[in-house]
């Protein structure tokens, strides 16, 4: 098969998938015939689920607690939900707090055996992209690997005045002990209220944890749960990949013709935002995570392409002056902040 054959061919699966999961995501959002159909599955899962939570409550299997306080920002459902701006300012949150914080994350889609450090000069193949993201924006020490009481042993290792661990995701890794959990959802809150596969839920919505994150905009989505917040995430300035101290104002490519593109969870929440900051745009959703070892934008003819940072810190050797990266704030919740802060300062060490 010829290489331009082979790419439409991949492309025509891409697509195929996208719109798979998509219809799978809407499914999960009611409690149709797919999900009465799936709802014995789900509690199987269910079942698995708390069986190996109930074997590291019990020490059927082994937790660690390390000697510093540790945060879980994490899911409860399959997603994106804003997670990753959602650590960084946690990192200056507990930064203006007087705490000295540190990153551990997993490093989603690259191969690792054992702790790595990531440096803003890291390429996002080896560390995976949000981690490196995380690094270049929060100037917090970050390591990656599988196993997190790995890495957060390593990076105390190599930060010994780090005194707190922020854990991107991993509410479901009971192998590290932590002293804050914290569930962040989105509009679509848990969906249907089912477990995997009947709906989005990877542990009961009845699963302990210290606060909800809810990212909304919309005050009348806030659901009436105990220790319930509202996470803002806005557009700020966009910066130009090639260039990357050259930034400018959204409202600086109004009138141009626009390319939106993002290999995020949920690529419609950054088209809206840019929507609703008053551009018009075409848009190309890509998977999750997408590599970029692809050009998506060969034979695009827009004035200017808009993409997420997330991806962007995979495209920073690209000399395309078109690429401008649009940086998300996540603001946090004073009320919230007071309420992680206080249980830091409570927290037992090793």
């Amino acid at each position: 098969m010829s290489r331009p054959a082979s790419r439409t061919r991949c492309a025509s699966l891409r697509h195929l998938a996208d719109r798979l999961a998509g219809r799978v995501a809407a499914q999960w959002q009611t409690r149709g015939a797919l999900a009465w159909c799936l709802w014995p599955l789900s509690k199987v899962f269910g079942g698995i689920a708390a069986l190996r939570r109930m074997a590291y409550g019990r020490g059927w299997l082994t937790s660690h607690r390390l000697p510093v306080p540790v945060v879980v920002i994490g899911n409860l459902t399959v997603g994106g939900t804003g997670k990753t701006p959602t650590v960084i300012a946690m990192v200056a949150a507990l930064r203006e707090a007087g705490f000295t914080p540190g990153v551990l994350s997993r490093g989603y889609g690259v191969r690792l055996t054992e702790p790595r450090e990531v440096g803003e000069k890291t390429a996002a193949a080896e560390v995976g992209d949000e981690p490196l993201l995380i690094a270049r924006r929060s100037q917090a020490p970050v390591w990656v690997c599988p196993d997190r009481v790995a890495a957060g042993k390593a990076l105390l290792v190599a930060h010994p005045d780090c005194d707190v661990l922020v854990c991107d995701d991993g509410l479901q890794h009971y192998a590290l002990q932590r002293d804050v959990e914290i569930a962040v959802f989105d509009r679509r809150l848990a969906g249907n209220g089912f477990l995997l596969p009947a709906g989005p839920l990877r542990e009961p919505l009845t699963r302990p944890r210290d606060a909800n994150l809810i990212n909304s905009s919309h005050c009348d989505d806030m659901p009436d749960w105990p220790d319930t917040f509202q996470l803002t995430l806005q557009l700020d300035v966009a910066w130009c990949v090639s260039q990357p101290g050259l930034q400018r104002p959204l409202d600086h490519f109004s009138g141009r013709r626009v390319l939106a593109a993002a290999g995020i969870g949920v690529p419609e929440r950054f088209f809206a935002a840019l929507r609703a900051a008053g551009l018009s745009i075409d848009t190309l959703p890509l998977p999750d995570h997408y590599d970029f070892a692809r050009n998506p934008f060969d034979g695009v003819t827009a004035d200017t392409i808009l993409i997420t940072e997330k991806d962007a810190v995979k495209c920073l050797t690209w000399r395309d002056p078109r690429l401008w990266a649009v940086r998300a704030q996540a603001t946090l919740d004073a009320r919230f902040i007071s309420l992680v802060v206080e249980k830091l300062r409570g927290h037992p060490t090793a």
